[in-house]
């Protein structure tokens, strides 16, 4: 038998033992091998610091393994450095993800739920929010961000395969992870995932927590590590799924006996977060949400930034430990290729020296339940990235090839259909692959379609790529707008009144980032959930609308649905309010509604209508800007309370400067 740890088991895996087979350490793989299999965590930079986040991704780079932007994603002047992180998390669109940042990388891990808080989005504190990563997260700085939870996109395991269809035609060759969190039935979610084609699945364990999390919900966080990760293995194996899909394991993972004991139970890939910040110098100080890092790591003050001594090579050192750490137990199990090990949950047995009373009562027998395979496969082994076949943006590029070459402008006329999905996204992936050599100017690529377009039409669109559709559009029109424009309206000889009609359907410009979107007609529920710097013009939007706003501005020349700006921390929604209902409607918890009163609201909102006009002719502009004196009144201004204080700040400090140039001047003057 391997000798066991000695002491009480603090988690599950302190409960197990390994078969013995020795073989000779030198028929191991070699260490270089096995790293490629770490991860570092999902910590964003916001949570923890710039340097922090860096020298985490730098030391993966070297041994070849992959490190984890988190959810706040990271500057495009890493994209091609020492410092890049491979495995960018998109958070189901959350936090200013656009198209530049999802062609550069290698993996795109969808964040369907965390550790520290299964059921919940993020969460970072305005006072961690500076000027740095407000612009990383087109934000505003000192504002609290709070990204919607999952269900916002993902409301069944259809939309989730729709999110990775979406991510798989803007990156190709990228793989695609969703993560998961250990509660009971994650199994079952496991399976749906592996059919939705994704390509790696995480399992994260309930013991994590991040510089972001606040302390209730650390508190209530999922379950174990390895009762997730085993239901997980033996739902797949049982339906013949494991061999399509990778897993990935995190939750407090510190030791080589740690790994192997997950590898065993099903994980081919290991995450880790808090073992390797502390190696970086954390000192568990229990402070990460409160900015007062005393070692630099979980804090934006720049202070305290400066008492950060953590080296890569620390990080490097340590996993290369870990690495040789695994040899050793591999060849006290016989065990030669990593790969071998996977799933082998044969190989563990309950420890015989536990002396704990309480704890010799646990029954681990199911956890270690090997299935009868049938043939299926164990790991993920042969599992590769999988393609997602003929889309009509493999037209596109084909008619756009002198602008993607030459920037010549180009003009496509095509007919569209509702089986037609996530129309422009690899064309936009196209386009932002020439950053930052080369950016196309406005309307470069000119699209006009004809028909119905499936789901997702427009999603992550580029800036130079404008797309007109005559017809109607269905569920994630314009998701992750990254600068394109988008216009929609009615074919010309349609009979009914379109700003009576839902001319786009639900999740509309869902994360939009940059660009443009004028409906001439109605859209379905969330509209502009988590917008953060788009423009839109809409005549009327069901429920929830521009909740989670956190940038850009919205007109809405018609009614809203229920629960309006909810959550909304940041841009602007003026909303034609003809009934005098939206108090009732509007979610006023964070947001103020006043009147459009100042001249650069007025000229702002009368310039987006005007646009409209000439994109949608629409028969509700051109009523409301020939009677411009008795609709503005009307109008309602919907302004969150945080960012107001915000632009008041601005004004009031430009107002200043004036006044000490204009008293300057005076003196020189005199």
């Amino acid at each position: 038998m391997v000798d066991a740890e000695t002491r009480n088991p603090n988690f599950l895996r302190g409960y197990f033992d390994f078969k013995s087979n020795p073989i000779d350490i030198s028929e191991v793989e070699p260490a270089e091998n096995i790293m490629k299999r770490f991860c570092t965590g999902a910590m964003s930079y916001g949570s923890i610091s710039k340097e922090a986040h860096e020298a985490l991704a730098i030391a993966m780079n070297k041994i070849g393994g992959r490190s984890n932007t988190g959810e706040g994603g990271e500057s495009a002047k890493r994209f091609f450095s020492s410092a890049r992180s491979s495995i960018k998390q998109i958070a189901s669109g959350r936090f200013g993800v656009n198209t530049g940042y999802l062609v550069n990388a290698d993996e795109l891990q969808i964040k369907v739920a965390q550790g520290a808080k299964p059921g919940e989005g993020g969460q970072l504190p305005g006072f961690k929010v500076d000027k740095i990563i407000a612009k990383l997260r087109n934000s505003t700085p000192g504002i609290t961000l709070i990204s919607p939870p999952p269900h916002h996109d993902i409301y069944s395991i259809e939309d989730l395969a729709q999110l990775i269809y979406d991510l798989k035609n803007v990156n190709p060759t990228a793989c695609v992870s969703v993560k998961l969190v250990a509660e009971n039935g994650v199994g079952t979610v496991a399976a749906g995932v592996a059919k939705a084609n994704a390509d790696l699945i995480v399992i994260s364990g309930a013991e994590g927590g991040t510089g972001a999390s606040p302390l209730s919900s650390i508190k209530n966080a999922g379950l174990p590590v390895e009762l997730g990760l085993a239901e997980a293995q033996q739902t797949l194996v049982l339906n013949d799924l494991r061999g399509r899909i990778k897993l990935q394991t995190d939750g407090q993972l510190k030791t080589g006996r740690d790994i192997i004991s997950m590898a065993l139970l099903g994980a081919e890939e290991f995450g880790f977060a808090t073992s390797a910040l502390v190696v970086l110098g954390c000192v568990m100080m229990r402070k990460c949400h409160l900015n007062t890092c005393p070692v630099g790591i979980a804090t934006q003050n720049k202070e305290l930034r400066e008492k950060f001594l953590g080296r890569s090579e620390w990080v490097v050192n340590f996993f290369t430990f870990l690495a040789e750490e695994c040899r050793e137990l591999m060849a006290e199990l016989g065990i030669q290729k990593f790969d071998d090990l996977v799933g082998r949950s044969d190989l563990l047995l309950k420890r015989k020296n536990i002396k704990k009373w309480k704890a010799e009562t646990v029954d681990i027998q199911k956890l270690l339940h090997l299935p009868a395979t049938n043939g299926h496969e164990l790991c993920g082994a042969n599992a590769s990235i999988k393609p997602i076949g003929e889309v009509l943006d493999h037209e596109l590029i084909s008619q756009a090839e002198k602008a993607l070459h030459d920037g010549e402008k180009v003009w496509i006329d095509s007919k569209i259909k509702n089986t037609d999905r996530t129309t422009g996204a690899m064309l936009s992936g196209k386009v932002a692959a020439l950053k930052p050599k080369r950016e196309l100017s406005e309307d470069t690529i000119y699209c006009r379609f004809k028909g119905s377009a499936g789901q997702s039409f427009g999603a992550f669109l580029e800036k130079g790529i404008t797309f007109k559709l005559e017809g109607d559009s269905n569920d994630y029109f314009g998701k992750g707008l990254s600068g394109g424009k988008i216009v929609v309206q009615p074919p010309h000889k349609t009979t009914f009144r379109p700003e009576k009609q839902i001319i786009i359907g639900n999740t509309a410009l869902y994360g939009a980032t940059n660009g443009e979107a004028y409906i001439r007609g109605m859209a379905g529920e969330r509209f502009c959930v988590r917008n953060s710097g788009a423009k839109a013009v809409v005549e009327g939007v069901g429920d929830h609308g521009c909740e989670y706003m956190t940038g850009g501005r919205v007109v809405i020349l018609g009614p809203t649905g229920r629960n309006f700006a909810a959550g909304m921390s940041g841009g602007i929604a003026y909303v034609l309010n003809m009934e005098g209902q939206l108090d009732y409607f509007c979610n006023q918890s964070l947001v103020a509604l006043e009147p459009v009163e100042h001249l650069q609201d007025i000229h702002e909102l009368q310039g987006m209508i005007h646009q409209h006009l000439l994109l949608t002719q629409s028969s509700v502009a051109s009523k409301v800007l020939t009677h411009w004196e008795e609709y503005l009144p009307h109008f309602v201004k919907v302004i969150p309370y945080e960012y107001k204080k915000v632009l008041e700040e601005k004004k009031l400090k430009k107002i200043r400067r004036k006044l000490k140039l204009a008293q300057s001047q005076t003196e020189v003057h005199e």
